[in-house]
């Protein structure tokens, strides 16, 4: 089963993810892998990562580091069943994906255009091999496309990326939900 999980920042998607998983999964501590895609930049992004490792302390949860090539992440199975997992998030996994190549020329139109389709394909075959592996996965994204601000050509392109993917997630999904101020509105499958 996929359920995405998408809103705005500081929505509650962590929590409200977090929290269905949990409810999904019924068998207790010791078959959750989360999937963490964030890498650690700065004192900011150690902040973030601490406080979603203290938000989750308790709840049964293998963390699994994986800042990009999900395709090639092999889960645990425990206690002779496949893993519920929960990926935290999209929108980081994209961004890791399309500018993985250091010191490249992201300005440039033809490059940008080839490692965003290298990075769709990626991160989708990405998901099929978290799905062939798991019980459930549910996928926390970002929406980010309501702005109505321009950006360069570099943050459009990881833009519609994200966009990109978020579409392939709703078509594949089995549920999808976009929380707002903590209220899941179900937009495809459930109430779960």
């Amino acid at each position: 089963m996929l359920i995405t999980v998408t809103g705005a920042s500081g929505s509650g998607k962590s929590e409200f993810a977090e929290d269905l998983l949990l409810r999904l999964d019924g068998d207790g501590p010791g078959n959750r892998i989360y999937v963490a895609t964030m890498e650690p930049f700065g004192e900011e992004g150690e902040r973030r990562i601490r406080r979603h490792r203290d938000l989750r302390r308790g709840k049964g949860f293998e963390t699994v580091e994986c800042c990009r090539d999900l395709k090639d992440l092999t889960l645990p199975v425990q206690r002779g069943r496949r893993p519920s997992v929960l990926l935290e998030c999209m929108s980081n996994l994209a961004a890791n994906e399309l500018y993985r190549e250091e010191g490249r020329p992201f300005e440039k139109e033809e490059f940008l255009r080839k490692a965003e389709e290298r990075a769709g394909r990626e991160i989708l075959a990405g998901i099929e091999r978290l799905l062939e592996q798991a019980e459930r996965l549910v996928v926390v994204t970002n929406e980010v496309f309501s702005d109505g601000i321009s950006y360069d050509a570099s943050t459009e392109r990881y833009l519609a990326l994200l966009g990109a993917v978020n579409r392939e997630l709703a078509v594949r999904s089995d549920v999808f939900v976009e929380v707002v101020c903590s209220i899941p509105l179900y937009l495809k499958g459930g109430p779960l």
